[in-house]
């Protein structure tokens, strides 16, 4: 043998063991689930490890593609499922017993699990072999994201009853996942993150004991099933020394709070999707760095390192990404994984006495706010206060970037730039095909039509009695799904048992955004234009369609107030007609769409007939959202008077062209 290949044996026979790699996921779903289902195979070709399903705003709403909330939805921001036949060709050619799959689905958790398991009845895989996870995390719905249903104590009931059957019947998946992503993208620090979410399962668990559902002996594997969805932002160190926080915290709660002595049981075990909120429009190729460099914080640190990792496409915050977009975001993961040495090695900021400080000083922060929340009764008990504090600190760290004080790279400074041949024609993100639409609602009256009618009703009426006589909805649930009933019939059964619920929007007590110079000339502009017009400005900012992520017209809606305009702003899943009724009723200068979902064209389409219908055409109309450049040209044709989009972040800026606008029609009227 050479010398060349006996160093080759040596070096081969003494490399270092490495660990397994995190799940590699890829957050996808759209259109239709033929095509999600193309979507998914290709991607597990590409090399990813696990499935992590979107689905769109009517499903996570509880609503058939077919219903008037549900115009303008279907496909948009993830897969339409409407009953099993739309889960099985979602599913198609995929092992059920082979694939972790993660949900995305909270108010109507039970029910997409109820699908997946009927699926893998139907297709032979066990259930005691099925892995993944549902999100199925209510509170942090009524906080941050906004795909609640049901009122909170029935919400937690049906948490419940997923952890119970699953722990007893589908023993290997996590039944929830307490998700702090959505709180830091509603604006939480990290203290907040740490707080909330483990308030959350501290809710959650406490209302699994209280059942008695669960005998003492069986319940650490309940605590072993739930598993976190967490957020890492910008600011590195700190973000690496959360998750290492989070981990102590939740050991020390599981051991003290509900006796777990499995030291397995009490491992802290979560996934994670990178900031969002962080990725910028101007200059959106720098987003695959801040990528990067956030899905370092969960993976260096071996000791509190991600079980799955799944990352945001650069172009997010312009549009749709395109199938090569995720591409790029799933090699970055495998680059890291495969290529670099970082499973070779133990934790390596063990020992490190920032590190240690850092940790510390984190649970010592979080620890305080838990006691707060414990004072007043816990999570559901506080969820008007957390929703204050998130749109508080949200106000600051816009804030910060207003003022530049928090410094976003091509955005508030160094915003010089070259033309980007990444983001420029018409194919730069992807487009639902608006046929898609008409498609899933006509495949979907096929199906009630040729279904067995009676069986269904049977199995409907036998998910209302469960709920009402407090049994356990998921055996019933899954006949119902076997039996062919529909995500809007489950979820209106439920309705009729629950309640629907309202959230807290958290504008009216936030607490008034830093004065500036600008701002104070704004608030001059507001009362010259109020007095002209004989009443102050009054401001409607509306949420029409289902999207459930109002962080941004909670910030107007906080800046107009904090400017003296009269602020009329209702929350979240508004229909078109109930937007312009409550522009007629409140007698409103100005009208501010706020729409991220992607469905802004027919939805502001349908507003800006209705007020013409009522004879509102002396109201300016604003709106703001992820609005590509081609669409905002449409949105102008139809008599939109502004767009804003993720660049426009001088709230002050919008608020002094909101008051020329109100000026401007007012004197053409």
């Amino acid at each position: 043998m050479s010398d060349t290949k006996t160093l080759h044996a040596k070096t081969k026979a003494a490399k270092t063991p490495r660990d397994k790699p995190w799940l590699i996921r890829t957050y996808a779903g759209h259109s239709t689930a033929q095509k999600s289902n193309e979507l998914y195979k290709k991607n597990l070709a590409k090399g990813q490890t696990g499935l992590s399903i979107a689905f769109d705003l009517p499903t996570q709403t509880g609503y058939d593609s077919d219903h008037e909330l549900a115009r303008g939805e279907v496909g948009k921001v993830g897969v339409p499922v409407s009953h099993i036949g739309d889960m099985l060709t979602l599913l198609d050619g995929i092992p059920l017993d082979q694939m972790n799959t993660s949900m995305t689905i909270n108010a109507t958790a039970a029910w997409l699990l109820s699908l997946y398991i009927a699926v893998a009845d139907q297709t032979g895989a066990s259930r005691d072999k099925l892995t993944g996870t549902i999100q199925n995390d209510i509170i942090k719905e009524y906080l941050s994201r906004g795909t609640y249903v049901f009122p909170p104590e029935p919400s937690l009931r049906l948490i419940k009853d997923t952890i119970v059957f699953s722990t007893r019947n589908v023993p290997k998946w996590n039944p929830t996942n307490v998700c702090s992503y959505h709180l830091q993208e509603a604006g939480a620090t990290p203290v907040q993150e740490l707080a909330y979410a483990l308030a959350t399962s501290i809710a959650v668990l406490d209302t699994v004991k209280a059942s008695g559902e669960v005998p003492q002996e069986e319940f650490g594997n309940v605590v072993g099933r739930i598993s976190f969805f967490v957020n890492a932002g910008m600011r590195f160190v700190t973000e690496m020394c959360k998750m290492r926080a989070f981990g102590e915290l939740w050991d020390e709660i599981t051991r003290e709070r509900y006796g777990v002595t499995d030291a397995k049981h009490r491992m802290f075990r979560y996934g994670v999707q990178v900031n969002s909120l962080g990725l910028t429009e101007p200059q959106a190729e720098n987003n695959v760095y801040r990528i990067l460099i956030e899905m370092l914080a969960v993976t260096l640190s071996k000791n509190a390192r991600a079980r799955a990792v799944q990352l945001p496409a650069w172009n997010e915050a312009l549009g749709l990404p395109r199938p090569w977009d995720q591409q790029w975001s799933l090699r970055m993961q495998q680059i890291v994984a495969y290529e670099t040495d970082l499973l070779e090695y133990g934790d390596i900021f063990d020992g490190s006495v920032e590190v240690a400080k850092k940790v510390a000083a984190l649970k010592e922060e979080a620890k305080a706010e838990l006691a707060t929340i414990e004072k007043m009764g816990g999570a559901i008990a506080s969820i008007d206060y957390m929703k204050r504090r998130l749109v508080e600190s949200n106000t600051g760290r816009l804030s910060d970037i207003e003022s530049g004080d928090l410094v976003v790279v091509g955005v508030n400074k160094f915003t010089e730039t070259e033309p980007s041949p990444l983001s420029g024609g018409t194919d730069a993100i992807m487009v639902v095909d608006p046929a898609v639409e008409a498609e899933q609602i006509g495949k979907l009256k096929a199906w009630r039509e040729n279904r067995d009618s009676k069986k269904a009703a049977a199995a409907l009426a036998e998910v209302e009695r469960a709920a009402k006589e407090g049994r356990n909805i998921m055996d019933s649930s899954i006949e119902a799904a076997k039996a062919g009933v529909t995500t809007g019939e489950w979820g209106t059964a439920l309705r009729k048992i629950f309640g629907e619920y309202r959230a807290p929007t958290g504008v009216a007590q936030a607490a008034v955004a830093r004065d500036s110079t600008q701002l104070e000339t704004v608030r001059a502009s507001v009362n010259e234009v109020s007095d002209r017009l004989g009443r102050r400005i009054k401001f409607l900012v509306g949420k029409p369609g289902l999207d459930g992520h109002s962080n941004g017209a909670e910030q107007i809606a906080v800046r107009a107030r904090d400017a003296g305009m009269e602020v009329v702003y209702e929350g979240i899943r508004l229909t078109p007609g109930q937007i312009v009724r409550a522009a007629v009723d409140e007698g409103v200068h100005v009208v501010g769409l706020s729409i991220l979902s992607g469905s802004h064209v027919p939805l502001v389409k349908d507003v800006m007939e209705r007020m013409r219908k009522e004879g509102l055409d002396d109201v300016p109309v604003v709106v703001g959202g992820i609005i590509p450049p081609e669409d905002a040209k449409t949105l102008k044709a139809f008599g939109v008077a502004a767009v804003y989009t993720p660049k426009d972040f001088q709230l002050n800026d919008i608020m002094a062209d909101i008051v020329k606008l109100v000026d401007r029609y007012a004197k053409a009227a």
